[in-house]
């Protein structure tokens, strides 16, 4: 087999290309692409509204002419792209929720680099103290639905404390409430495409073994209350700065919480290791 080939730095550096051995031949029809653009304008120009049940496979390979198989795909590709949702069993549904693209980058970046979940958390900060301070200057000010919503939310997260599950799941839907009342649908989206991929990178080890880390288990119904509920009262009181405090207060203890956790898996890690036979 011949050498792989060469390319050069900016600098002018030989780089070695990788060789990727593994990749073989696929099968990518251009149709299923077509059918997923045509799908994706449809939903678009006719404004079908999320929770929408599509057609079934076999209809729309029908009407497209093509194979189901064909179709498939072009519906895995627009479930990628967070616009519809594919039930096993029932069929496929308009999500219309494109802030799933934001998550899947931004859980790719942690993986590939693990160290930089520090910036994305930065950058969480900075989302959601934007979002606060403009909903609670916000011209016309939040309506009463607006701020029942975000009560709504807080209610359900501090009833939420103990169950790591139920936690991340409340979690997510108190801060994009408030971010959500600042009235900026594509700040709400990136924010929540980045606080979902840090809760997932964070958070996905007590899913998976439906455990609960000590600082949650130990935080009462009032403590999440209390940590929470300076954000909700600031936007609805109108009052930009309280609301900048209370995001960073909120933000230093969940960084210390996670860091305290790390610790710990470091040193459970360390005593597993000194533990096995030589």
């Amino acid at each position: 087999m011949s050498d792989p080939p060469r390319a050069r730095s900016a600098s002018g550096a030989r780089i070695e290309v990788v060789d990727l051995p593994g990749i073989t031949p696929l099968t990518v029809t251009r149709l299923s692409d077509d059918i997923a653009d045509e799908i994706r304008r449809l939903i678009i120009s006719e404004d079908v509204g999320a929770g929408s049940r599509l057609p079934s496979e076999r209809d729309l390979a029908d009407r497209f002419g093509a194979s189901r198989p064909t179709v498939n795909q072009a519906l895995r590709t627009l479930s990628l792209l967070g616009l519809v949702e594919i039930r096993r069993g029932s069929g496929a549904y308009v999500l219309r929720r494109p802030e799933t693209t934001v998550t899947a980058s931004v859980n790719l970046m942690l993986d590939l680099d693990k160290p930089s979940v520090s910036h994305a958390m930065q950058l969480r900060l900075w989302l959601e103290t934007l979002g606060v301070q403009q909903a609670a200057s916000r011209r016309p000010p939040l309506a009463q639905s607006e701020k029942d919503a975000v009560m709504t939310a807080l209610e359900r997260l501090a009833s939420s404390a103990g169950h790591a599950s139920e936690w991340i799941a409340a979690d997510t839907v108190f801060h994009a409430a408030v971010v959500r009342s600042a009235g900026n649908p594509y700040l709400v989206a990136v924010y929540e495409g980045v606080h979902t991929a840090i809760l997932a990178h964070q958070h996905k080890r007590w899913v998976e073994t439906d455990s609960v880390p000590e600082w949650l288990r130990d935080m009462t119904r009032e403590g999440q209350r209390a940590l929470h509920e300076p954000i909700a009262r600031a936007v609805i009181d109108r009052d930009p700065d309280s609301a900048e405090s209370a995001v960073l207060a909120h933000h230093k203890v969940m960084t210390a919480h996670l860091e305290a956790a790390r610790e710990s898996a470091k040193r459970r890690s360390s005593a597993r290791s000194r533990g096995r036979p030589k």
